[in-house]
């Protein structure tokens, strides 16, 4: 299935050269996409001193904002085992065999409440730039932005067809319960944000486990430390994906990390109404699963 967004395009995975070894990490947005390939560096590079920005490292062959071949020739030149970025859900991708797929879960609440606060980061006169879109005229009157709590209950409500907005909620459910449905196969591994905040060694020993990494004990502890929360805010100017100025504050990309936020803003109705919309998009499993 093919999904394009006005800065995104499946497509551009048609024909990629895998190698053996190849990591793609498919998450939604502001789900630990960073977080997970910061993992990946760090277990593939196996030190906190990465030898280049990470969205350098593992580029997002999907954005339109840099060239196609610019990418592929810039991950045809890497020597070391490459790990890509991408949103897309798994039925949007070549599921080769030589390649390990990482899809990263968080519950939809929080990360919706994410989305918000990211969307008030963006520098929108550079994306429309970079994108071709057109910017308001001048004089335009921008409607009042909604309180993030509206802005919660109207993201939960809206209705709109998957493939079409992504980050919508009927968007994250329909990526999550394809990933959910091939979690078994040999080449996917379904991560849980929860898990990575909760037991982040442990989760990062399972990665690497899947990806028949081998660490040795003594570089365990740096690691695991190098991908806090914290110490990676400390490092946004290298690890934040922005390679084109899209962010008005880097260090913003890092705002909180931990997970409830979601549930915090709402009623218990409103959280219930919330459970029902959502079983409908998925099954039972995958809800207890996404909700524990």
């Amino acid at each position: 299935m093919r999904y394009r967004s006005f800065d995104e395009d499946s497509a551009r995975w048609d024909g990629f050269p895998f190698r053996h070894g190849d990591i793609v990490i498919s998450t939604r947005s502001k789900s630990g996409t960073t977080w997970a390939q910061m993992i990946c560096a760090l277990l593939v590079f196996q030190t906190p001193d990465l030898p280049a920005p990470l969205t350098s490292m593992s580029p997002w062959l999907d954005w339109l904002i840099i060239p196609r071949d610019e990418v592929l020739a810039r991950l045809a030149a890497q020597r070391h085992r490459r790990f890509i970025k991408t949103h897309t859900p798994l039925d949007g991708l070549p599921l080769d065999p030589r390649a390990t797929f990482i899809v990263v879960a968080r519950h939809p609440l929080d990360m919706a409440v994410s989305l918000f606060h990211q969307s008030a980061n963006l520098n929108r006169d550079r994306i429309a730039e970079l994108t071709g879109s057109p910017r308001p005229a001048a004089g335009e009157r921008r409607a009042e932005p909604r309180s993030m709590r509206d802005s919660l209950i109207a993201w939960i409500n809206r209705d709109v067809a998957p493939a079409e907005e992504l980050d919508s909620l009927p968007g994250v459910l329909w990526h999550l319960r394809d990933a959910w449905e091939r979690r078994n196969a040999d080449n996917v591994l379904l991560m849980h944000y929860a898990d990575l905040s909760a037991d982040r060694e442990g989760s990062m020993r399972a990665i690497a486990d899947r990806l028949g990494i081998d660490v040795p004990d003594a570089r365990w502890p740096g690691l695991v430390a190098a991908a806090g929360f914290d110490r990676m805010r400390a490092r946004a100017d290298e690890l934040s994906p922005d390679p084109a100025g899209i962010l008005k504050d880097r260090n913003a990309f890092f705002r909180r990390g931990s997970s409830g936020a979601g549930r915090e803003l709402l009623t218990d109705q409103e959280y219930a109404s919330y459970l029902d919309r959502a079983a409908t998009m998925a099954p039972p499993d995958l809800m207890a699963w996404l909700h524990r």
